[in-house]
């Protein structure tokens, strides 16, 4: 396996960068009806300020946002020197709280006793519920029901990230290629995946989904110790974080010669993820994207055997909003990045995945996966 070192983004997010999404997360939530929001550790904090806590700790971290702009960081006394070299959290004004003092009062300080919250969804129940021990008549709206865009569109940096991610699991897509896959355990493909991502400059590899045969047919299958063997079909899906910012892509091969039933499924599912493709433009619904591929695939006479929607959403994590799925009437809007990924899974046989991610753009949408859609054949 060869290996490219990581190379640095073109510019590193700044201060700036960090109070102006502050700033429009604010907005948001004023827009939502809110009072504020309540930012634990997790995605949404990472986004807001750049800090990221290096431990899952009991101790209560919260940014709270008020919607007027205003910004604290709670955050453990022993903890605040990471949070203060943060380059959003390092302008904030701090609220440390040492272990003889009650983070809860401190945050109730903070808060309208009537006001209205969102919280990020992966907040801890013994935070929540203290503080409305603290403040009984305060309420609370998870995160991604208050303001499911707070990060779906994404500035020019941000987007040259996820080209680059995406880019990086190109390369080691093409690398998997060339290895063995006959006679070997999927589990053992799905390591060469995660060491490829890593050679290519990933920090953090999520998932190296590797489903051989019947396993295919299963959409999220972990792998395994099933051996790989000649005729299989074999979904290839696999991503991560680079700079921060994910990768996700799906190919499906076949080891040795398919059928024609085999090439005949590819090529329906194939066709599906062009015609989401050509669905994606400015202002366009996102149910449109999911409503394209899977016409294709029902008009194959494959409708019920698509079993999930046609995308998500990618940034800070490797799934977010937006869905491209029926009933999501929110439009496409330019800066948006999302997978495009329908799948044919017949039970007990095989499966076929194809995805790209795509960034919505001005005239319609950009591929960030460029590796050839056509099913390869390996050995």
């Amino acid at each position: 396996m060869s290996s490219t070192a990581p190379q640095p983004p073109s510019a590193a997010f700044t201060s700036d960068d960090y109070r102006a999404r502050m700033a429009r997360a604010a907005a948001q939530a004023a827009e939502a009806g809110l009072a504020g929001l309540l930012v634990a550790p997790g995605p949404d904090l990472t986004y807001l300020t750049g800090y990221r806590p290096t431990a899952d700790t009991e101790r209560m971290t919260l940014l709270v946002l008020a919607a007027d702009g205003e910004a604290r960081l709670v955050v453990p006394a022993l903890e605040a020197q990471d949070a203060e070299r943060a380059p959003g959290a390092a302008a904030l004004v701090p609220d440390p709280w040492t272990d003889a003092e009650d983070p809860y009062a401190l945050t109730a300080a903070r808060l309208d006793a009537k006001g209205i919250y969102g919280i990020s969804d992966n907040a801890w129940s013994l935070h929540l519920l203290a503080l409305q021990g603290a403040l009984p008549h305060t309420r609370y709206r998870g995160l991604s029901d208050a303001l499911p865009m707070l990060r779906a569109v994404k500035d020019e940096r941000e987007l040259e990230r996820v080209a680059a991610a995406g880019a990086a699991a190109d390369a080691a897509y093409e690398e998997i290629l060339r290895v063995p896959f006959a006679g070997r355990r999927e589990a053992e493909v799905a390591a060469d995946l995660a060491a490829l991502l890593l050679a290519h400059g990933h920090e953090q590899v999520d998932f190296t989904i590797v489903g051989s045969g019947p396993n295919g047919a299963n959409p999220h299958h972990e792998a395994g110790d099933r051996v790989i063997a000649h005729g299989d079909m074999v979904v290839l899906d696999f991503g991560g974080l680079k700079h921060g910012y994910g990768s996700d892509t799906t190919r499906t091969v076949h080891v040795g010669e398919p059928t024609a039933e085999e090439r005949r499924v590819h090529d329906t599912v194939r066709a599906a993820q062009e015609a989401g493709f050509a669905a994606v433009r400015p202002g366009a619904a996102c149910q449109d994207v999911d409503r394209a591929a899977r016409a294709v695939i029902e008009d194959a006479g494959y409708g019920r055997y698509f079993i999930h929607r046609t995308g998500h959403g990618i940034g800070v994590t490797t799934h977010e909003p937006p869905y491209m799925i029926e009933g999501e009437e929110r439009p496409v809007v330019p800066g948006m990045c999302f997978s495009v990924e329908p799948g044919i899974y017949l039970p007990g046989r095989f499966g076929v995945r194809i995805e790209d991610i795509v960034i919505a753009t001005a005239s319609g949408g950009r591929r960030c996966n460029t590796t050839s859609r056509e099913m390869a054949i390996v050995g």
